[in-house]
């Protein structure tokens, strides 16, 4: 089990991670989700040993992995960038880590084959890597990480270099990959669709602070912030002010009622957020001119006067008076 407590790291003279703290369980995977400079990758080369926390601890069944190097940790990694050896060919970048384990050719030779067999590479043992495509060079790095059996797997933003659709084919692949081995991982991404479909749990990174954690449904369905709200794209979050004791609030679209866990007072500035997608019943409406309508998959994408939007079945006209039924949210 990984354990890292209270990790904190400076970049620049500028705090990039404060206080982050969570466990690892057994054959669990979780993503450290967050936008581009909100320090994922840099804690995830601290868990590997290539950078080093500035105040905290990085534990392993209980003890402290401070001083052992990279090479003795047995933690696998993938990068975006696959840093293969284009001078080896497929066999032998796969082989790297159980040659410095210092195992038989036989043992050798049977793990290769076992792990390209797994990743969907059986007979490219003799092949160039850079004679493959990238979805193909990505899945020679995911066996080399696998080849040694590690403890622990780490991915560094592995589907960022490859088109949507290929994107999607390993994303599948590798959630079938991790659910098999049973091998913990820690997946690092600014994606919230990779983090839903590989995760267990998320946790959301910004600012340098874990702000949330969760089951992606639960991450999904309880956002605590208008942060978590806007990055995952929920909905449309607006102010409001609270107007009396029976949760009316009040805010430039109209005056909602609101129910929600949260203590709050009459003007008490709050925000609310508003899922896209039509409530079927209730009585918060909103009523507004169609400024714009695009059409997606199985509906129509409509945007307000004022830049709220939904998700509608039946196609309005741009210029037209349209209501709609919402659901309303607190975020606090």
């Amino acid at each position: 089990m990984l354990e890292v407590c209270g990790v904190d790291k400076t970049y620049e003279a500028q705090p990039l991670l404060q206080n982050i703290s969570f466990v690892v369980g057994a054959s669990e995977t979780i993503c450290l989700l967050g936008p581009s400079g909100s320090g994922k990758s840099t804690l995830l080369r601290m868990i590997a040993g290539l950078e080093f926390p500035d105040a905290g601890r990085i534990l392993w069944n209980g003890m402290d992995l401070a001083s052992t190097p990279p090479h003795l940790r047995d933690f696998g990694l993938v990068f975006q960038d696959y840093a293969l050896f284009p001078h080896l060919n497929v066999f032998d970048n796969v082989a790297f880590g159980l040659k410095m384990k210092d195992r038989s050719s036989e043992e050798m030779r049977a793990r290769v084959a076992e792990v390209l067999d797994l990743v969907s590479l059986r007979g490219f043992d003799h092949r160039k890597v850079t004679d493959l495509s990238g979805g193909e060079q990505q899945r020679v790095a995911l066996a080399r990480a696998l080849a040694p059996r590690p403890r622990l797997l780490l991915f560094d933003e592995p589907l960022g270099a490859l088109d949507r659709a290929l994107r999607e084919d390993l994303l599948n692949e590798l959630r079938g990959i991790l659910l098999q081995t049973q091998i913990p991982a820690i997946y690092v991404t600014h994606d919230q669709e990779e983090a839903f479909t590989l995760a267990k749990r998320v946790l959301l990174l910004h600012d340098g602070q874990i702000v949330q954690q969760g089951a992606p449904a639960d991450v999904w369905s309880k956002p605590n912030s208008v942060w978590v709200a806007q990055f995952l794209g929920l909905g449309n979050a607006i102010e409001g002010r609270v107007v009396d004791g029976k949760w009316r609030v009040e805010t430039r679209f109209g005056v909602f009622t609101v129910k929600c866990a949260h203590r709050h007072q009459v003007g008490e500035n709050l925000h609310l957020l508003i899922r896209p997608l039509a409530a079927r019943a209730g009585m918060n409406q909103i009523r507004a001119r169609v400024m714009d309508v695009v059409f997606q998959q199985d509906h129509f994408k409509i945007t307000f006067d004022g830049g709220l939007y939904f998700y509608v079945k039946d196609e309005p006209k741009i210029g037209q008076k349209f209501g709609i039924k919402v659901k309303l949210e607190c975020l606090g």
